[in-house]
């Protein structure tokens, strides 16, 4: 009888772990910490420059059916740095309105074209100052290591290889998390290096636990280019996400029905940017107006009204609905 309830206390034990492990990847598919596959519905929220809008804009992003927020944060390299206390606020704020949410660090943008730009080695540097209010949150937050991490004219090394390294700094120090992987050319990886070599990018991974995300602006501007990129990508059996995108970008059309035709055919997730607070050149990528949660942009009401659009497509985190043991 002693020996049964021991066993007992370990397997019980043992499906707690597994419960807890929060997202994973397999076979190409992300999927929540019980088992149900996620297919993100997001919205970017920019909250590095706008601290004090963050319980607002969250609010009127929930109020969508959007079941993602991918949220702006600085390591201080460029812009003023989120401090731990703050950066748990943010997953607490989220997790209060059933988002999920994806942590980026910004001040990466561009790396190798944009001088000012963080490399991704402090990044990781930024993510294991924060490695005490990550631990825990495996179900309820993804690390998107660094935003548009390299701009135009990189050499492809540069991008597998700091990629490589920052992913094997997080596991090492026992982040177990969801990592996401942001393409070259400023997110939009028109040389397709992403695409061509992000296979040795997961495989670095000690856990296979990472999904990769390009940004579909102006190069995306038809039907064919979408499709092309993300069957091919698919194709390779990896996971991956659209994490930026709107309607136009500087000017130049943007294939924003295709984007989420092709993700909700192809059961992929999508997350566009931005709530709100673009600069004038690219104010036509704000979702609302002036932040208000209830004025939608042109933009906005075609990413959350369409057919294809958030509130049509969009299903909240089992985690919120059932917990860790849904069936």
């Amino acid at each position: 009888m002693k020996l049964i309830k021991i066993l007992v206390v370990m397997l019980s034990c043992m499906y707690a772990l597994s419960a807890q492990a929060g997202f994973y990847i397999a076979n190409g598919v992300l999927y929540e910490g019980n088992g149900h596959p996620f297919k993100m519905r997001g919205i970017n929220h920019a909250h590095t420059w706008y601290v004090d809008r963050l319980n607002h804009a969250l609010d009127g992003i929930a109020a969508t059916g959007a079941n993602t927020v991918r949220v702006v944060l600085s390591n201080g390299q460029r812009w003023n740095k989120n401090s731990p206390a703050d950066v748990a606020n943010v997953i607490r704020q989220a997790k209060a309105r059933h988002l999920i949410t994806v942590l980026e660090v910004h001040d990466t943008t561009g790396f190798g074209e944009e001088w000012q730009a963080a490399s991704l080695d402090s990044a990781a540097d930024y993510w294991l100052e924060l490695k005490d209010q990550l631990i825990g949150q495996e179900d309820y937050v993804i690390i998107n290591l660094g935003n548009e991490p390299m701009g135009n004219g990189v050499n492809a090394n540069v991008w597998i290889n700091d990629h490589i390294h920052a992913i094997q700094r997080l596991r090492n120090a026992g982040l177990t998390h969801t990592l996401m992987v942001d393409a070259p050319n400023w997110g939009q990886d028109w040389q397709q290096i992403m695409l061509n070599r992000a296979q040795s990018v997961f495989e670095a991974d000690p856990l296979r636990n990472t999904i990769f995300s390009v940004h579909m602006y102006q190069v995306y501007g038809d039907y064919p280019a979408v499709n092309n990129y993300i069957t091919a990508f698919l194709n390779k059996g990896l996971a991956l996400v659209v994490g930026e995108f709107g309607a136009s970008h500087q000017g130049a059309d943007v294939a924003e029905d295709a984007i989420m035709e092709r993700a909700e055919t192809l059961n992929i997730g999508y997350i566009g940017w931005s709530w709100s607070g673009n600069n004038q050149d690219v104010a036509d990528l704000d979702i609302v107006n002036h932040w208000d949660n209830n004025s939608y942009s042109e933009w906005g009401k075609i990413l959350i009204d369409d057919i294809n659009g958030i509130r049509a497509t969009s299903t909240p985190a089992t985690i919120f609905t059932c917990g860790v043991s849904c069936q």
